[in-house]
């Protein structure tokens, strides 16, 4: 459905605002306070209706429900003071009280369509899932092959810095011939993922591929073949391995995009991007360019919130490994920016999947990360950095058991992830804390294969090492320590919040004879 009023236009199944012919950028929970005031608009709607229909029925403050009643009248050019669209009436609530047009936009996938009716790309990647043809010749088939689409535009759709088509718009073009470039054109997209079902002998092979819609380039490509047994159980496992394969090809080809455009062209998403393959070198150097970058995306747009977590998390690293000249000040930074992110929308999950981690490490708050974490892996079962961050979160509150069940999942999500160094590292700190040194040697040198400048890596085999009495080899990975890390002190490292649940860590750093 879409909504017209004044100069705007309310796209609900884009999710998309627009002031004529520009985008005008909304947080989810902002759009869904208009969606909300906009379908209900010949009523007065009370603050417990809007903390129902958009937080779920959770406790939310009158300011921050001020916030994002602000944050919507000025997505369309209103305000407080005049009220031309959302009225505030005391003590009752609120009207959208606009003129507005609806019209129900039906997508006609004709490839004869003039390719100037084309709709503009959002500012961030976009998709739409086309309906998995039915290979089987079996008309009883179609349920399972529409009903695995759906799983997946669902599971895509809890990815905040994803512009996922909806499903009633992607299901236009089924049973017809389609030409993903045109395909792209109407819906407005850049990606198109489509594919195939087949059913025989009790098995189901399931084909896809993922398409730029834009210059016809195949991104990627596979097949999963499954036992037909329990069909919504299959359903699920095949939208995580779909969504797990898919999700870290576009954000690498996003990157890939925004590596060669010209500085003068840079968007404060470029700018993020830009940022991301700093992030992950996990230096010094890497960070303090991490740094610059995301706040040059934040100059830009001072509500972008992965911005402001990616930000948060380099300071908290220069915390944690020693590399901050000045650790009261990027302790400071670093739980502020985690909290301008979640000021955006505090229930996007790679932001709270960040606050999560600096919490525990900064403030010392386990319960509040445990909190976070969790919420953030409820919102996306699928993200990598969701579990990833709850691992780490449960470590540093000395449960390793859950970490280790958080890590594995989180390798379950992304495979072949670059940043699984992480992931292995975190499981040899908890598996040396429940003394299983030696499935910790494994583990860390798993993550020392994929990244040899990874001081964890280094550190977990020194203590691990030592622990099991085989002191050339802790000698030898305590050298190759400080060779990556020249500064390491035990002190420096493990401070005084993280030594409560490293005993067994930090008493083998001692034998393997690391500097206090």
């Amino acid at each position: 459905m879409r909504y017209f009023f004044g100069h705007y236009a309310f796209d609900t199944d884009r999710r998309e605002l627009r002031r004529g012919p520009d985008v005008v950028s909304t947080t989810p929970q902002v759009f869904d306070l208009l969606d909300y005031l906009i379908r209900n608009r010949e009523r007065v709607v009370s603050k417990d209706d809007l903390i129902k229909a958009i937080w779920n029925g959770r406790s939310v403050s009158d300011a921050a429900l001020t916030t994002r009643l602000n944050a919507a009248r000025g997505a369309i050019g209103d305000s407080g003071e005049e009220q031309r669209f959302i009225k505030t009436l005391p003590r009752k609530g609120f009207r959208f009280v606009g003129q507005v047009r609806e019209a129900r936009e039906v997508a006609g996938p004709n490839p004869g369509d003039a390719p100037e009716n084309a709709l503009a790309l959002p500012d961030k990647p976009s998709i739409a899932v086309l309906p998995f043809e039915n290979m089987s010749g079996d008309p009883e088939q179609e349920y399972f092959a529409d009903g695995m689409v759906e799983e997946i535009v669902t599971a895509l759709s809890r990815f905040k810095w994803l512009f996922v088509i909806a499903r009633n718009s992607s299901f236009t073009y089924k049973g017809k011939a389609v030409n993903v470039k045109q395909v792209g054109h109407e819906l407005g997209v850049r990606y198109v993922l489509e594919g195939s079902v087949r059913k025989a002998a009790g098995k189901v092979r399931i084909t896809g591929q993922l398409i730029d819609a834009v210059t016809g380039a195949n991104i990627w490509a596979d097949r999963f073949e499954r036992d037909l047994t329990d069909v919504f159980a299959l359903q699920d496992e095949v939208t995580a391995a779909v969504v797990s394969a898919i999700q870290p090809k576009l954000l690498q080809t996003e990157i890939a995009m925004a590596m060669r455009r010209r500085p003068e062209n840079l968007t404060a998403y470029d700018y993020y991007l830009r940022a991301l393959p700093q992030f992950n070198l996990e230096t010094r150097e890497g960070l303090r360019e991490t740094i610059r970058l995301a706040h040059r995306a934040l100059e830009l747009d001072p509500m972008f919130g992965l911005a402001a977590a990616l930000a948060g998390g380099c300071h908290m690293r220069n915390v944690v490994w020693g590399y901050a000249a000045d650790p009261q000040f990027d302790r400071k930074e670093a739980v502020r920016l985690s909290r301008l992110a979640l000021s955006v929308d505090d229930d996007d999950p790679d932001a709270l999947a960040a606050a999560s981690v600096i919490s525990a490490f900064m403030v010392g708050d386990r319960e509040s990360g445990i909190e976070m974490s969790d919420r953030a892996v409820a919102l996306n079962p699928n993200s990598f950095d969701a579990w990833n961050a709850r691992g780490w979160v449960y470590k540093v509150a000395g449960l390793p058991e859950e970490a280790i069940r958080s890590l594995e999942r989180a390798m379950r999500m992304s495979p072949v992830d670059p940043r699984l160094y992480q992931v292995f590292s975190g499981m040899a700190l908890a598996l040396i804390e429940l003394r299983r040194f030696d499935e910790a040697i494994v583990a860390a040198k798993k993550a020392q294969r994929q990244r040899p400048s990874y001081p964890p890596a280094h550190y977990c085999l020194a203590s691990a090492f030592a622990h099991l009495g085989r002191d050339a080899e802790a000698r030898e990975a305590a050298a190759r320590l400080l060779e990556v890390d020249p500064a390491f002190t035990i002190s420096a490292r493990m401070g005084r919040r993280r030594q409560a649940h490293a005993k067994l860590l930090i008493e083998g750093f001692r034998k393997a004879g690391l500097p206090e």
